[in-house]
């Protein structure tokens, strides 16, 4: 590749906060460029490839597309990658970050500078990225270009005058930005093809038909199929089977030159292999020894902070379950499991998500994509407990937990939150953090009339229902950004729920001790609401340890034995509701008690007013 042809690549990808029209501004690229041609534009977003994503309107996977654009005279390849918005996927946000030298900022230019806006475009300038602003939605009769480019202005030290104003659904201006992005965004580094090959995998897929597909972005050297490279981290050496780019579906070529985004097929089986941040690695011409070879600097491994239980309806599915889990986990990273057992719901597995959104979109995927009928436990964070002689014990479950005899402490993980709202729901929004254990830290106006709060607050308080009540608190105008600060000691207890006198594991969480007497009282009141009365008595505790701290009971279903007798004295009548009062007794001891699906999910939502 000579030299000339390096400077005209420009990578880029696409930033904003959830439904500010990026995936549709990436629609209207490939139509303008003309690499999708117009007949061939489906309904709804092109790079959206999955049927979910479709529907719900959400971005949920990074996707990488190569346009060709002719700009005063000159022929450009233009690489980008357009991302997802919701803070459960700011993984994928980083990732393609790496991957790129510039970033557009898309801003709705009605609803103005959001939470992820602000925590996306932060992690932008973190990597030294060229920024280029574009107010979206000016079509819109609500959209106001002149308060948020004000805000723009104040939030990010940009100049009105450099941003762009577009309509994507429509298509107006966008061509400005394409304009902007060969002016303003630097081209790769320069490098020979004869270099060391050094390439960074910011992505990686299963395909059925071709194995273990490698997203990358060259960053030095070539590479050309049938060469062999090494994976640095992994220590595998693989020949490149076939290598190409997208045009958004696979374009094979011949090789990948310098600065360039594509795709490498490996033939490995696992995703495991080829990790994501891992570097690709060839000799060169200098013939450099593989010892020798510098790996680049790639992502931290993703952990989860949200866990829960799956099961199958019909135990039978078991190995369907898990056979459906290993080939969700080959396209999707962030999720983890590990097999786990439980008395009430049988054998299932234990999985690891980003948070509540990530959770529904792999429950709705396994249900869709492998027809399987589902059980989720209640969702519970990560703990860390601490025994006496001193050893920390990774704790994804309230199974887990030791005896209390031995635990010294138990340590739940803390967010830095920020909340971005109007000023007049200030009170509301402290009123809620004050509830939910959350210390106030800042507060910055970035105009007149909106507000950046920063509180630190355990993660197991904004869970489950956070989003919902800060909606509900604001009449749904703040949005909420969170990342991991550390984990800290507190006073924390488990909890037990027993139904039946029988201890049921999925219903068992670790929460505050000031909190568990309130909590256990609204579960045990919430589960005898949910569960079906039966034909004997069924109690249903609340118990720190040996210590019962609640308690309802389901009252049994009478069947009038005494409806046949039609005379006779009182002896009869005593009989015969004497000997039902016996087969209750034996009918308490063999009797199951069925817990419904919705009990483990409603059993932990909040009651805020």
């Amino acid at each position: 590749m000579n030299k000339n042809s390096v400077q005209n690549i420009r990578n880029f990808c696409i930033i904003a906060h959830i439904d500010h029209g990026k995936s549709t501004l990436a629609d209207r690229f490939l139509e303008i460029t003309k690499t999708v041609e117009k007949r061939d534009m489906k309904h709804g977003q092109l790079l959206d490839t999955m049927d979910i994503e479709q529907e719900r309107g959400i971005t949920i996977k990074l996707q990488p597309v190569r346009m060709n654009w002719k700009h005063e005279e000159h022929e450009y390849i233009l690489n980008l990658i357009d991302t997802p918005g919701h803070v459960d996927f700011s993984y994928e946000v980083s990732r393609s970050i790496a991957a790129c030298e510039g970033a557009i900022l898309v801003i709705d230019a009605s609803q103005g500078i959001q939470a992820q806006t602000l925590a996306n475009c932060y992690m932008a300038i973190d990597h030294n990225l060229e920024l280029i602003p574009v107010l979206n939605k000016i079509d819109l009769p609500s959209s106001d270009v002149e308060r948020v480019s004000q805000e723009v202005e104040n939030a990010f030290g940009i100049p009105k005058e450099e941003i762009i104003t577009v309509s994507a659904k429509e298509g107006t201006n966008v061509e400005e930005v394409l304009k902007r992005i060969v002016e303003k965004v630097p081209p790769p580094k320069e490098s020979s093809q004869d270099d060391e090959f050094k390439a960074l995998i910011f992505d990686s897929v299963y395909d059925p038909y071709k194995g273990v597909v490698a997203y990358i972005r060259v960053m030095s050297g070539g590479v050309k199929k049938g060469q062999s490279v090494y994976f640095l981290h992994t220590k595998k050496q693989i020949d490149v089977m076939e290598c190409g780019y997208f045009r958004p579906g696979y374009n094979p070529s011949e090789g990948l030159n310098p600065g360039e985004v594509g795709y490498i097929v490996t033939g490995l089986k696992t995703v495991a292999e080829a990790r994501v941040g891992d570097t690709i690695w060839a000799c060169g011409k200098e013939k450099l020894q593989i010892k020798d070879a510098k790996p680049l600097s790639g992502y931290t491994e993703v952990k989860p902070y949200v866990f829960a239980g799956i099961f199958c309806v019909d135990g039978d599915d078991y190995p369907l379950l898990r056979d459906a889990l290993e080939k969700l986990q080959i396209n999707d990273a962030a999720l983890s499991f590990t097999p786990e057992q439980s008395g009430a719901l049988g054998f299932g597995f234990r999985c690891g998500f980003l948070g509540m959104l990530h959770l529904e979109i792999v429950q709705e995927r396994l249900e869709r994509e492998y027809n399987l009928s589902l059980i989720t436990t209640a969702p519970s964070v990560s703990y860390i407990a601490v025994t006496q002689n001193g050893e920390e014990k990774f704790i994804s479950s309230p199974a887990q937990l030791p005896p209390p005899a031995t635990l010294t402490a138990i340590k739940e993980p803390w967010m830095k939150l920020e909340i971005l709202t109007p000023k007049d729901y200030i009170g509301a929004v402290m009123k809620l953090i004050q509830d939910r254990r959350g210390i106030n830290k800042d507060m910055q106006y970035i105009d007149q009339d909106r507000v950046i709060l920063t509180f630190e607050i355990p993660l197991a308080s904004i869970v489950i229902d956070f989003y919902d009540a800060l909606k509900s608190a604001t009449s749904g105008y703040a949005s909420m950004n969170y990342e991991f600060i550390d984990y800290r000691q507190d006073d924390l207890v488990k909890l037990d729920i027993l139904v039946g006198g029988k201890f049921v594991e999925a219903l068992s969480v670790i929460v505050h001790r000031k909190d568990s007497y309130h909590i256990g009282v609204r579960m045990a009141k919430k589960l005898k609401e949910l569960i079906p009365r039966t034909q004997f008595e069924v109690p249903i505790q609340a118990a720190i340890g040996a210590k019962i701290i609640a308690r309802e009971t389901i009252r049994a279903l009478r069947k009038d034995v005494t409806a046949k007798l039609y005379g006779g004295d009182r002896t009869r009548k005593d009989k015969l509701l004497k000997k039902q009062k016996e087969g209750k007794k034996r009918m308490k001891k063999v009797g199951n008690v069925d817990i419904p699906q919705e009990a483990f999910l409603t059993i932990l939502k909040r009651d805020d007013k």
